[in-house]
């Protein structure tokens, strides 16, 4: 169970890594946004267009970014939407079997679905080079590579929470945790 701890809080490192460094996408898709509004009115006051279909394109990209990429990220800090209102007043070892149940059962084959099933699209999309249908659009197929990408990364997060869950239940991440916090 040490060694799956190893993975699992390697896991946990590059997915909050990935996860941080994709919030600060957040703070690039404003300042576009505000260059972009202020192209659009300034191009008005000079007659000139100061705007561009590829600025509100790089947005809808840069969300797709923090939206796919911060998936893992999410789930790795229990943030994400649960729909189980009972769920906070279980025990520890009701919540994890319940989190192993789901990351067994329903997360990972669901990635693995979605991981199978774009990959059809995605090769398509590289093959004709796939381009926005709009003026100065960007092309489409770099974004939709992360689809994948970042289904993997849910993947490996969705076991690194079933391995948590299952040293919870047989009781050993507690004394895992403690020797980790005495050893730092």
């Amino acid at each position: 169970m040490k060694k799956l701890l190893r993975v699992s809080r390697f896991i946990d490192i590059c997915n909050e890594c990935i996860g941080k460094s994709t919030g600060w996408l957040v703070l690039v898709m404003v300042i576009i946004s505000a260059l972009n509004v202020v192209g659009r009115y300034l191009g008005r006051v000079f007659g000139q267009e100061l705007s561009s279909n590829a600025y509100i394109e790089t947005q809808w990209y840069l969300f797709d970014l923090v939206f796919l990429l911060g998936s893992a990220y999410v789930l790795k800090n229990d943030q994400h939407v649960r729909v189980d209102i009972l769920y906070s007043k279980y025990s520890p070892k009701r919540k994890a079997l319940i989190n192993l149940l789901g990351s067994v059962l329903f997360l990972i084959p669901f990635c693995t679905l979605i991981i199978i099933f774009s990959w059809g699209t995605i090769l398509d999309s590289w093959m004709d080079q796939e381009i926005s249908p709009d003026p100065g659009g960007l092309p489409r197929y770099p974004i939709k590579t992360l689809i994948p990408i970042a289904f993997v990364l849910l993947i490996f997060q969705g076991v690194s929470e079933a391995i948590k869950s299952m040293a919870i239940l047989t009781d050993r991440l507690a004394s895992q945790e403690e020797n980790h916090d005495t050893s730092s």
